[in-house]
């Protein structure tokens, strides 16, 4: 088993409370001396202590687990690659920032991204592009990072939908019957078909909720759901959004959609009974879209919040991606890191689903920095309804890292403890560290290239310094 080094932590959550050592050490029961060891990281965190620690702090284990770790240092490697590609630093040494001195890392990782944002405003003001004086970041983007420091759980939300899922008498087959009676009995909202060309519409003077008759009916169902949040939890809604963002800015808003989106999941897809349903099946994405009636993508997107304190499924990422090698939709419960800096990797199995859609396709996949995961990926389209109008095609990806693969049952007959079965991936090309990679379709960032008129290489983009 390995030990558990936490000093910044356990430092970081007794300053916030205003405790001294001696306090601390007195309420842990240990000694000031052993207390300030562990501060220094001079001794690890023991399992006794560690249950201390959450107990009193009223944190969960995982506040001192090695995941945010993991994420931080590639957060890190992509936001300072250039600078990292010119100096000594190695990814040991940002890992053990990372670990030690989380916030001073996370200082670092917010200046390097000002910096690369900087960089590319001042090449596009060189080339004479409008857009360099844009700004920064979309509030979309942004909305992203704010699921993303959640680990894509929303624990106070979830609980609320639960309990409200309960209270109205959620089961399969009954939603749509149980959300109608509640908007109507709770808010006098009534439900009509005509909407105007818009899929949904509220209109709040009449209390009328339109849903199109193009809407299946698990979209139908996530429709009423979201506007029951809207109109019982908008207080609450509005106190989450504000963690991150002012109130009345466009992300404070796109903040409260999103919430409202994921407790409208949360309420047709209780968590206690989707989890040990998830469990039973052994996450078989379409066994569980064919007993809840619900689509694909929405399936994917609730399993991978499943992440509630003592009742915690499948670490998974999830994406949506476009043929085109867009992101339209990225979240995580686990390390795995998606890139900020350009594409992804071409050699992810994401794409490979458009080939062939309908179909679900496994793949096991090596990070880099040595990390491994079973992703599955599908591709789904959209249609608006009518013959010849135009769709919307996606890949759905869902991943965990390897050691919760043997719980899916995408797992079985694969050799997960192979080192020659996975698939070597990264990043995105501009920031992968595999140099030799026949697929690259840009030169890493902060490397100088070998130009050389008299020969070619198999790799397009070969470096001058060939340090790995």
């Amino acid at each position: 088993m390995s030990k558990t080094y936490a000093g910044a932590r356990l430092r970081r959550l007794r300053e916030e409370r205003r405790l001294s050592q001696a306090e601390l050490a007195r309420v842990l029961g240990i000694s000031p001396s052993y207390l300030n060891q562990m501060e220094h990281d001079s001794r690890p965190l023991t399992v006794p202590v560690l249950l201390r620690v959450t107990e009193t702090f009223g944190v969960d284990p995982g506040f001192f687990s090695e995941r945010d770790t993991t994420r931080l240092v590639a957060d890190l490697h992509e936001a300072l690659t250039a600078e990292i590609g010119a100096s000594r630093v190695s990814t040991s040494d940002l890992a053990e920032l990372a670990s030690r001195m989380p916030e001073v890392a996370r200082v670092l990782l917010d200046l390097g991204r000002r910096n690369q944002l900087l960089s590319e405003r001042l090449a596009g003001a060189a080339e004479g592009r409008d857009e360099a004086a844009d700004a920064p970041r979309s509030p979309h983007e942004e909305i992203r990072d704010f699921f993303y420091r959640r680990q894509n759980y929303l624990h106070d939300t979830d609980l609320a939908a639960e309990r409200l899922a309960e209270e109205i008498g959620i089961r399969p087959g009954e939603v749509l019957r149980a959300l109608a009676a509640r908007l109507c009995d709770a808010h006098g909202v009534r439900l009509s078909g005509e909407t105007g060309g818009h899929l949904h519409h509220y209109d709040a003077a009449t209390r009328t909720l339109h849903l199109s008759t193009r809407l299946r009916p698990g979209q139908r169902a996530f429709r009423m759901a979201t506007q029951l949040a809207l109109l019982e939890f908008g207080e609450g809604l509005d106190r989450q959004a504000a963690d991150d963002f002012t109130p009345g800015s466009p992300a404070h808003a796109l903040a409260r959609i999103g919430i409202a989106h994921y407790f409208a999941a949360a309420v047709v897809l209780p968590y206690a009974a989707f989890h040990e349903a998830a469990e039973e099946v052994r996450y078989d994405i379409e066994r569980l879209t064919d007993r809840y009636g619900l689509g694909y993508e929405t399936v994917c997107h609730r399993l991978s919040t499943l992440q509630r304190p003592r009742l915690r499924g499948v670490p998974f990422s999830f994406v949506r991606v476009d043929r085109a090698g867009n992101m339209s939709k990225r979240q995580s419960a686990t390390a795995f890191h998606f890139s900020r800096a350009g594409g992804t990797c071409p050699l992810w199995n994401v794409y490979e689903a458009f080939a062939a859609p309908g179909r679900i396709h496994v793949q096991l996949a090596d990070m880099p920095d040595g990390q491994r995961y079973l992703w599955t990926a599908r591709a789904i389209t959209r249609h608006r309804g009518g013959w010849g109008e135009p769709g919307k095609t996606y890949a759905i990806g869902l991943g965990c890292e390897i050691r919760h693969a043997r719980r899916l049952v995408y797992s079985d007959g694969l050799d997960l403890d192979s080192d020659t079965a996975a698939t070597p991936i990264g990043m995105g090309c501009r920031v992968c560290e595999r140099l030799d990679c026949p697929q690259r379709a840009a030169p890493p960032l902060g490397r100088a290239l070998r130009i050389d008129q008299h020969s070619s290489t198999f790799v397009p983009y070969p470096v001058a310094d060939e340090q790995r």
